[in-house]
């Protein structure tokens, strides 16, 4: 009987922990939506499928889904090199976006991580300041 108590006791606390945790991604992705509009949507699009031989998609791509770090380093440093996906090239120069604050960094991409068909985790602003630093 103990074990069953004990069971629905953390099971009930971990139900509780995963509100405030959802909650807090959900309004990372809206903050970053508004940074995304006003910043990444003339290259990259509205619906994140970038504009071809030019600015690459957005969406399912490994550089979204890939490691936080490389992504990071992108917005923080530009991008110069072509990029193939998917069998097509893109050759624009990405601006670094160093202006921005680890926040937003933080924010925007997460936005860009779970939109356009992408599913991968929270970019925290603790991630941004960590390579901005390096």
């Amino acid at each position: 009987m103990r074990y069953l108590f004990f069971l629905v006791l953390v099971l009930t606390s971990l139900a509780t922990n995963a509100q405030p945790a959802k909650a807090a991604l959900q309004q990372s992705i809206t903050r970053g939506k508004i940074v995304y509009n006003q910043v990444c949507i003339s290259c990259h699009q509205a619906d994140g499928g970038g504009v071809p031989n030019m600015n690459p998609p957005l969406i399912k791509s490994k550089w979204v889904d890939g490691d936080k770090k490389v992504l990071i380093n992108i917005l923080l440093n530009g991008f110069s090199e072509k990029v193939a996906i998917d069998g097509d090239y893109y050759s624009n120069n990405m601006p670094a976006q160093s202006q921005l604050t680890d926040q937003q960094i933080a924010d925007v991409l997460t936005y860009i991580r779970n939109s356009f068909e992408n599913k991968a985790s929270a970019i925290l602003p603790q991630n941004v300041k960590t390579c901005r630093k390096k």
